[in-house]
């Protein structure tokens, strides 16, 4: 069986923009400056310019390749590059450390860190309809992670970053939330805003849950304190699974995340989790879901660093 990364768009450059062009535009060229979509109103400067793909809409004058619009855009790294970089990092379940990204691609440290941040940029979503649904099931949790930025260490989980995660148990899809504390206040409307009023929802027996019951067409608990862990099919053990493999990424991968790009490391592992194997998507059609997802997404050095 030969190796995935063999292929052809891995390696060869023009073949890279092939590969690229054909998932951005399956439906021919679009100019990202004016919107034109009549490619008889382009012109392909290979041999005019001395860049691959480069094309020039004869409505507004102006040059553009697939790159313009998306993460890629003012990158100088080879798009052979970027491709094997967002197969790696959506084939590894755990994620893939910059410093290992530097070594395999041989990128500097810092090009590799800037490429796995507007990969995961890649990867958030945004705009999704609820989880949940008729007769549907979703489970709640938080946990913690990490410091907060000027915290000093304590006793308990105040001193750490609190995350909401969302589970809907018949799409098997999660959404994950950096969320500023663990009270009502703050968990009961980020359930409410994305999970469907007529769910089912499940949590532990942490009273900041109380109220759900009142918002969805049921709340059932399990009360941990008192060992139990399963009662029917009211549990919260899928979230939970989903944790142990997000912290076992963050600790043993990455083992260290500023707070400031914690929504970024949530997404990645949102998106792996909710295309993985088990759901019948290989880990070329997690890199190409990954792909489709770059179009509208500008990062700057300078807005990833602060």
């Amino acid at each position: 069986m030969s190796s995935v990364i063999s292929d052809q768009h891995f390696h060869d450059e023009r073949a890279a923009y092939a590969y690229v062009e054909a998932r951005i535009w399956p439906n021919g060229p679009i100019c990202p400056h004016c919107g034109n979509a009549d490619e008889r109103r382009m012109r392909l400067m290979e041999g005019k310019s001395t860049r691959i793909g480069v094309r020039q809409c004869n409505e507004c004058r102006k040059p553009f390749t697939v790159k313009v619009g998306t993460v890629f855009e003012s990158s100088h790294v080879s798009l052979r590059l970027w491709l094997q970089a967002i197969h790696l990092l959506c084939s590894s379940k755990k994620g893939m450390s910059s410093n290992q990204l530097h070594r395999v691609l041989g990128v500097t440290l810092k090009t590799a860190w800037f490429m796995s941040h507007r990969i995961r940029e890649a990867m958030r979503t945004g705009g999704l309809a609820p989880l949940g649904g008729e007769g549907g099931i979703v489970e709640a949790d938080e946990t913690f992670i990490g410091r907060v930025e000027g915290s000093i260490k304590r006793r308990g989980h105040g001193h750490k970053n609190a995350v909401l995660s969302l589970i809907d148990r018949n799409s098997k899809k999660v959404r994950s939330f950096h969320i500023d504390g663990v009270s009502a206040a703050t968990l009961v409307p980020m359930v409410i805003e994305n999970v469907a009023e007529e769910t089912r929802m499940m949590t532990d027996e942490a009273g900041a849950y109380f109220t759900l019951g009142d918002h969805f067409a049921s709340h059932e608990s399990v009360n941990h304190k008192a060992d139990e862990w399963v009662r029917n099919e009211v549990h919260t053990n899928t979230v939970e699974g989903y944790f142990s493999i997000f912290k076992r990424g963050m600790k043993g991968v990455y083992q260290h995340c500023a707070e400031k790009h914690l929504h970024r490391y949530l997404a990645e592992f949102d998106f792996r989790y909710s295309n993985r194997g088990k759901l019948g998507i290989d880990d070329v059609a997690r890199a190409g879901l990954a792909l489709r997802g770059i179009k509208g997404k500008r990062l700057t050095y300078r807005t990833a660093n602060n």
